[in-house]
Parts: structure tokens; sequence; C-alpha cells
């Protein structure tokens, strides 16, 4: 359908290069769109660009340090000199840190509300210039099941993925007039290399996640794919500010 065409845009996806990011920028390739992989690590770039190279999509690597403005900058700067535009922003890149909340220190906690939320901020604003040139936009922003639930191991996270949900409402409000969505998807639990340490870190997780989730199975990177290309599309042009759990039910089981 061509509501769900996607050719011709580009899209730049944060933490694109494993786990649920890789998983949309390889939906978002696949309905047509170029796609420019970005993170920190620029072999794992590269191979994430590859791989969608050979599924058929077009897709660019670029490195990125989303806790530094010059860098969000500077990556959505080379995005429009490498493709000519931006149209989508999916901001993935995130990190946790997994202790008691009277353990952290000052410095893991800036560090995961720098990468989760901070850094989406940074990008949005990075973005909003060349969206407003090609005459609007989509952002995606990536909140998680601990936007919605608290969780005691996990406290920045949480607090990091509330505050996600909360500034994609309030840049929903903030840019509706250029024809800027801004929208959230919420993963459940997405089996990646991030859960899967979780699994090992927090003990009676694997059977308490099966036991909630309606599916009766953890998710996978790919299940992330279509809402990215609804989010993107132009399917949604009437929806900003929402928050879509993508979650197997997780959400909604009492």
């Amino acid at each position: 359908m061509k509501l769900f065409d996607l050719d011709g845009r580009v899209a730049v996806i944060t933490g694109g290069n494993a786990g649920i990011g890789l998983g949309m920028a390889k939906g978002l390739a696949a309905a047509g769109a170029a796609v420019v992989i970005a993170g920190q690590r620029a072999e794992r770039n590269a191979e994430a660009a590859r791989a969608i190279e050979t599924l058929g999509g077009n897709a660019v690597a670029l490195d990125v340090d989303v806790c530094d403005e010059k860098s969000c900058w500077s990556l959505l700067e080379r995005a429009v000199e490498r493709f000519g535009r931006v149209d989508i922003l999916v901001n993935n890149a995130g990190t946790a840190i997994r202790k008691q909340p009277e353990t952290y220190t000052l410095a893991e906690w800036t560090n995961v509300m720098d990468t989760n939320l901070t850094g989406a901020f940074l990008c949005a604003q990075a973005a909003y210039p060349h969206l407003l040139r090609g005459g609007g936009g989509k952002i995606v922003n990536i909140g998680s099941m601990f936007s919605l639930f608290g969780a005691s191991h996990a406290v920045p996270y949480a607090a990091s993925k509330g505050g996600i949900v909360q500034m994609t409402k309030a840049l929903a409000c903030a840019w509706a007039k250029d024809n800027i969505q801004v929208n959230a998807i919420l993963p459940g639990w997405i089996d990646t290399p991030l859960t899967q340490t979780a699994r090992m870190e927090v003990p009676g997780l694997h059977e308490r996640v099966l036991a909630r989730s309606p599916a009766g199975r953890w998710g996978e990177p790919q299940d992330l794919a279509g809402v990215a290309v609804f989010l993107a599309s132009s399917a949604s042009d009437f929806i900003t500010g929402a928050a879509i759990p993508v979650d197997g039910g997780y959400s909604a089981q009492g």
C-alpha cells in the first residue's frame, strides 16, 4: 500500500546496529527508505549496514555519541550530505545499569539518563531544521514497558523511559504546526543482547515474563519493524503524541 511506502525517504536510526534498532532499520529499508545506521561502534555499524544491503536495502553507517551535542548535530548533517535529506528519526540508542537504587553512583545515573533521554532530545533538536526544510517528517522515540511500570533494579532506566513518553507528547504538541509527528514505541520484553544480560542478572525474570505475557513468548527484534514503518509513513499522518506498546499483551495483563 502506498500509505506505507517509504520510497525516497531517509531514516536515521540511533542504536541501529543491533537488537531492536536493527530490527526496525530492516523494516524501514524493506519499505523503501534509505537508512542511516548510527551508533558508537563503527565495526558493528558497518556490519549492520551490510546486512541491510544484503537484503536489498540502501544503508550507510555513521558514528554518533548521543551524549555529545556536537556529535548529534554532526550525525544529522552527515546524513543530509549523504542522501540530500532526512525525513525520519528513530531515537533508539539506550543503555541500562541494573542495581538496587541505594547503590547507584551519580555517574551511573547520569550515564543512563544522558544516553536514553537527553540523547533523544539532542537528536530531535538536530533533526528539526532538516525535517522543517523538507516540509515535515517523523520522529519515533523508543520507550519501554518501564515507561509504564516500576522496577526496583532499574530506577534510572525507568525514569529515563518515563521521560521519553512525556518528551514525546511535548514535542508532538510543539511541532505539529510544522507537520512533524512525534510518537513513541514501548517495547515489551524483546529477546536482545540487553535483555539476555537482564535474564542473567535478574533471577526468575524469564519465567515471570512468560507467565505474564498473553502471547506466551519473548518478542523478537523483527516484531518492531511493522510499527516502525507505520509511524514513519503517511499512514500515521494524523497520529502524534502517542505511545504504542509492542509487548505481546504484557501491559494488558492484570
